[in-house]
């Protein structure tokens, strides 16, 4: 079963190749000052979120974001999985489909209701969530950036 570590603020230098590597794949123009923005509050424990290193804490195989609301219709705590990476080195090995069946549960024994993501038209991805037993929703999502 591969590991899933709580990250600290310690892991921010661990984490920040990660991210850019996962923001690159995506498209998302960030630079580091702006990832140490978002990835430093989680890091040193602000309740909103939290950061999960993937395998070993040392030499992390990837990561995983969640952020935190409250949802009256949920009745509780619901999370929203933000970001979830894993090396490309390292992937097709059965990796994030073992993260996304051990994170639910972990959140499920903390008190978490729900646990979301927001997925583009034609995800490569798709698949390896529907597998994990997430399903589609019939809310729409809207953004307004702030």
């Amino acid at each position: 079963m591969t590991a899933l570590h709580l990250a600290k603020l310690e892991d921010l230098e661990r984490l920040l190749p990660l991210a850019a590597a996962c923001h690159t794949e995506l498209g998302i123009a960030r630079d580091d000052d702006t990832r140490r923005a978002g990835l430093e509050p989680l890091l040193d424990g602000l309740p909103h979120g939290a950061v999960y290193l993937v395998g070993p804490a040392r030499a992390p195989l990837g990561y995983v974001t969640l952020s935190f609301g409250w949802s009256l219709a949920a009745a509780g705590m619901e999370a929203r999985l933000d970001e979830i990476y894993i090396r490309p080195a390292v992937r097709r090995r059965g990796i994030a489909t073992e993260v996304l069946a051990t994170l639910p549960r972990a959140l499920g024994e903390a008190g978490v209701q729900t646990l979301s993501l927001r997925l583009g038209d034609n995800s490569p991805t798709a698949a390896l969530f529907e597998r994990a037993q997430f399903q589609d929703s019939a809310v729409r999502v809207m953004i307004k950036t702030l």
